[in-house]
């Protein structure tokens, strides 16, 4: 990786944010040109550090995201949080033209989350526990598979940027907090604790 593979990040009010990405062409999967973003978006992901990366972000209306997840960027986020947030390693995965649908039964998880377009905010977002992913690799290879857990949140996350929504359409209001005080506050406890001093309901 090198400084000239680090893309910047569009921020929140641009308006390639807030339109439907375009779907991509299948057989521009094996340009140089559709690689090189690829790598890009992996490289500004990684020095961001972030677990998930969508094409409107670095300002290319695409249908198309990154994402990974690990130890490298769990931070101070202990055992018990891991668990609770059903959070696992996820390796590198390209996500192109995905759908994505609910898996009936698993309901649904309130969690803060926080986005590398909407700076220094954090904000509790429920979405559901597990969700079926049909789309394309990097390689223009079919993807069907169920995610569950916390991978299911980024891919919900960064399937909303395809679709022009950020993570605060769907927050609760309530909620939203600076990061700092997300940290001071909010980190390393249950969401319901949140949930009763700001006074909302957790879903």
């Amino acid at each position: 990786m090198t400084d000239e593979d680090v893309l910047p990040i569009v921020q929140c009010g641009d308006p390639v944010l807030r339109r439907p990405a375009e779907p991509v062409d299948p057989a521009d999967l094996r340009t140089a040109e559709l690689q090189r973003l690829i790598a890009q978006m992996r490289a500004t992901m990684e020095a961001a550090p972030g677990v998930g990366l969508a094409a409107p972000q670095v300002g290319v209306p695409l249908q198309l995201a990154v994402l990974q997840d690990g130890p490298e960027r769990w931070g101070k986020v202990n055992a018990d949080e891991l668990a609770a947030r059903e959070r696992y390693e996820l390796p590198f995965t390209v996500l192109v033209n995905p759908t994505v649908t609910p898996v009936d039964g698993n309901g649904l998880a309130g969690f803060y989350e926080g986005c590398l377009s909407v700076p220094g905010l954090a904000a509790l977002v429920a979405r559901h526990r597990a969700v079926r992913v049909e789309a394309l690799d990097e390689h223009g290879e079919p993807v069907d598979r169920v995610f569950s857990g916390w991978p299911a949140r980024i891919v919900q996350h960064e399937a909303d940027h395809l679709g022009g929504r950020l993570y605060l359409d769907r927050a609760e209001a309530r909620s939203l907090s600076t990061a700092d005080n997300y940290v001071k506050f909010w980190a390393g406890h249950p969401p319901a604790d949140a949930a009763d001093a700001l006074g909302f309901t957790l879903r």
